[in-house]
Order: structure tokens, then sequence, then C-alpha cells
């Protein structure tokens, strides 16, 4: 699995209050892995990275710098 973006109630939310976008990840990619894969990805910076492990899975939570809009890319893939 590579990186996959999350479209839940919680993530909604946190795309429209605090500017930040989650996704979930194999359990063994370190944070400097998905930060470089998801600025790579999405050509966007991140101001923050927090990653939470749940059961075999990785759910990763990042914030975007202020000139990058996270409904922006979200609208891009096609989730809002």
């Amino acid at each position: 699995m590579k990186i996959k973006p999350l479209m839940t109630e919680k993530a909604v939310m946190l795309i429209e209050s605090q500017n930040v976008l989650a996704f979930e990840t194999e359990k063994e990619k370190t944070k400097t892995e998905i930060k470089n894969e998801i600025e790579n990805l999405f050509k966007i910076k991140l101001e923050g990275l927090r990653t939470r492990v749940h059961g075999n899975k990785k759910y990763v939570y990042a914030k975007l710098k202020k000139e990058f809009q996270a409904i922006d890319v979200a609208t891009k893939l096609g989730l809002m």
C-alpha cells in the first residue's frame, strides 16, 4: 500500500478547521518518508506531521503550510 487519503467525518472537519489532510499508510514507513511522499505527490509543503498507529495501519495527519489549502488538495482528489 502506498499512501491512501482518508475521507471520514473527522477528516472533513480537520480539512475545514485546521488545514489538515488525513492519510492511511503502512506501519513501517517513517515520518520522513511519509512527508517526502506527500509533498512530492501533491506538490505541497507541510508544516507538521502527526502519526497514530492502530492495529497494522498507520494514520497520518499532515498539516499544510498556510499558502497551501487542504480543501484544494481534497477537491483535486475528488474527496470533496
